[in-house]
Order: structure tokens, then sequence, then C-alpha cells
């Protein structure tokens, strides 16, 4: 039986219905790894460090469309728990036309800038060819990307999760079995990698937005609509906490990738890369739950269910807290076999990389805080506070630890800066929880 947002979730109801979202972002992770595995060992470190330059680059540029997706889906969420589907349809129709506006106008720009954009973003001369050929292709491929990241939200608000993961699949599927063409039998090099990156996006942003233009089976439906300019802004605002948390991410990569070349070369950037792939799949499952379970914040807050909201609070915290623990617990055990899948062809870079991740990998007791609260604020409409948590876990406290931690202990202040971040980052998160819980009534 279908789970439906007006209903009352127990962990177990709970975990079913947000497990779609955390197996979508995990195989979205994985898939974005599968490249830098056959770029490393296919085409060498070199080119894994140059994909490692320009990641954070489309990654800035796809956060437009992830803020538009979470914060309009609050809106559209509210507004369905309000009784009000009709306009929830033309919120939601105003939101997927101004992604598809503005990524088109970012991706044709960024594609005719990438030289400039992958020289500002680190790369050295030694990577420069390799970053362009990557970057290009990736940059013009944004709007799909958009699309993608804003589906992913909405397919859960359509109470539809297992849709947006059968695409999520299909896409993944589309960009692994071309990596293996595009760079092992047609040895197109790295830019194989981003070409068979993009046919992905079009497999997750292009075919959805066929399905949501066909008709009410999805629950939402791609409609006329006008210009409500104070919701799309209130979108905007309230998803700005997702924009920022993904642009902070990725200047504060760029931060590590000029740190690491300054420390110890091309090779630094590598072991990051590394770390980074890894990371991206373990963080998935914090952001998969956390956009899976925010339109039933959303929906029971707009319907004033206290109780329920309330609910889902305390069980999402529980959640968080085991799988924080069981997170620490696998990248640890699993930091050897996994860099080796990587680099094992070079021992030296091995060795780097299992001893950074194992010190990196100590922030994963409090990084699942941090996205659950950031990610619950924006349910709850509140993108002030939100925004707030990320700016300071994102780019305030991680952006400041890699620049001071390495004045006091070299390459290893890198990796740790991760970990103090994200664990000022909980005092800031619990703050809010605490202050702010007498006007939502969720505690």
């Amino acid at each position: 039986m279908r789970i439906k947002l007006s209903d009352h979730f127990t962990w177990r109801r709970l975990l079913r219905f947000t497990l779609p979202s955390i197996v979508m972002m995990v195989v979205a992770s994985i898939y974005s790894v599968v490249d830098g595995l056959f770029v490393s060992n296919l085409v060498g470190d070199m080119a894994l460090s140059a994909v490692n330059i320009m990641f954070p680059v489309t990654m800035i540029i796809g956060a437009f469309g992830f803020m538009l997706g979470t914060g309009g889906s609050a809106i559209v969420a509210r507004t369905m728990g309000e009784g009000n589907r009709e306009l929830a349809q033309r919120y939601f129709s105003l939101i997927v036309y101004s992604v598809i506006a503005l990524g088109g106008v970012l991706s044709v720009a960024c594609a005719l800038l990438a030289g400039p954009i992958a020289r500002l973003a680190g790369a050295s001369d030694l990577l420069m060819a390799d970053c362009v050929a990557y970057g290009r292709v990736m940059l013009a491929g944004s709007v799909i990307f958009m699309l993608q990241t804003t589906f992913q939200s909405f397919f859960v608000v359509a109470e539809r999760p297992g849709m947006g993961l059968g695409f999520s699949v299909a896409a993944g599927l589309t960009n692994m079995g071309l990596d293996y063409v595009f760079i092992a039998v047609l040895d197109m090099g790295i830019a194989g990698a981003a070409w068979a990156t993009v046919a992905g996006y079009c497999v997750g942003g292009l075919i959805p937005l066929l399905y949501f233009l066909t008709g009410e089976r999805s629950g939402l439906r791609l409609t006329a609509t006008r210009f409500y300019g104070r919701q799309l802004l209130q979108a905007c605002g309230n998803g700005s906490s997702e924009l920022m948390s993904n642009i902070s991410a990725s200047v504060v990569g760029i931060l590590y990738n000029i740190q690491l070349m300054r420390l110890i070369g091309e090779t630094g950037v590598a072991a990051y890369s590394v770390m980074m792939y890894v990371d991206f799949v373990f963080v998935a499952a914090f952001l998969g739950f956390s956009i899976g379970s925010a339109p039933i914040v959303s929906y029971h807050y707009g319907a004033d269910n206290r109780t329920e909201l309330q609910n889902v609070f305390r069980t999402s915290a529980r959640v968080i807290a085991v799988t924080s623990v069981l997170m620490v617990l696998a990248s640890e055990t699993l930091s050897r076999p996994l860099a080796s899948a990587f680099v094992g062809y070079n021992p030296e870079l091995l060795e780097m990389t299992v001893h950074g991740f194992r010190l990196f990998a100590l922030s994963y007791f409090f990084c699942g805080i941090n996205i659950y609260a950031s990610a619950f604020f924006t349910a709850l409409c509140n993108g002030v506070v939100s925004a707030l948590i990320s700016f300071a876990r994102s780019l305030v406290f991680r952006g400041g630890m890699v620049v001071l931690l390495p004045l006091v202990w070299d390459l290893d202040g890198i990796w740790w800066a991760v970990v103090f971040a994200e664990g000022l980052g909980v005092l800031v998160s619990l703050g809010f929880l605490v202050t702010r819980r007498k006007q939502y009534h969720y505690w």
C-alpha cells in the first residue's frame, strides 16, 4: 500500500518512505564514483586530479537547481497540506520553468568560459588541458543536471519516491555503461567521462520532465502558470541553505585543492579526490534521508498537525544518531580497500589516502546532524536559519579550518579540518533546534 504524506509515521514507515530517496542519492553518488574509478585506472592520477579541480565548479552551477527544488518542494508540500492542490501544481510548474531558463543561461556562459574558470579553480599548467576538456562538457550539461536535482525533491512531494529512485538508477546505469564505452572502448579519455555523465543527466532530468507533462497520475503536473514572484523568491530564500551548502562545499573543495597543490602537488589532489568520491556515497545517505523526510515535515507543518510533526522529528533524530555511528565504523574499516580500488597502483599515494581518510571519516559523527537540521528548517520554510546552519558549517568553519590547521599540522591539518568544522557546526545546529522549538512545536 502506498504511503501518503498525511499518514502517521512509525520509524519503519519513515524508513520505508525515505529509503527510495536514500538509495537514489547513494546511486547518484556511486555513478560519480565510477567516473573516478575509470578515469584513475584507465587515464591516470593526473586526470583524476583534473576531474577534482572541475567537479566543484559543476556542483556550484547544479546547486541552483537544488535550491529551487528543495526550497520549492517545501512550498508545494505545504500548499498541498493546506488543501490547495491546484495552486500547488502552478507553483511546481513555475519552479520547473525557472530552472530551465536559469540553467540554460548558466550552461552556455560557463561552457564558453571553461578555460578561465579552470584557472580560477586552481588548475596547474600540467592539468589545464584535461580540466578544460572535462569541464566544458560538464558545464554545458548543467541545465539538465539542474533539472535532475530539482525532480529528486519533487518525486517525493508527488508521493512517488520509488519513481524517483527508478530514474536515478537508470541514470546511473547509463553513466556507468557509457563510461566503459567512451573511455575503455573508444579511448575518449577524460572527455569520455564527462559525456557519459551528461548522458546520465539526460535520463535523470529530461525523461522526468516528460513524465510530469503527462497528467494527473503523478500527483503533480506541469501546467500553465503565471509568475508568482513572492513564492519564487520564497523558494529561493527557503532553498538558499541548500544553495549555500553546495556552493560553500565547492568553494572549500577548491581551497582544499589549492592548499594541497601548495603542500604536496598534484598527488595530494589525487588523494583528496578519492576521499571526496567515497564521501559522496556516505554523505548521500544523510542527504537522501533529509530529502525524503522533508516533505512530510512540510505537509504536517502546513496542516498544523503538531503531534505528527513532533513524532517525525524524534524518530528522525534517532535514525540520524544510529546512522552516524555506523558510518564512522564502516568508513574506518573500509578505508584501505576503498582507496585501493582507486589508487592501488601507486603504493605511496595509497598510504597517503588511507591515512588521510581515516582522519577525515571521523566527521561522520557530526555531519548527519548538521545536514538534517538544515533540511528540517528548510521544510519548515525558514530559509534564514537553514542558510545560517549551512553557511557556518560549509564555508566559515570548513574554509577557516582548511586555512588554519595546516599551519599547525601541515598535511594532517587538511584532513582534520572537516572534523573540526562539522563538530563546530553541531553546536550551531543544536543551538537553533533548541531555541526554535517553541516557535514550531516540534519538540
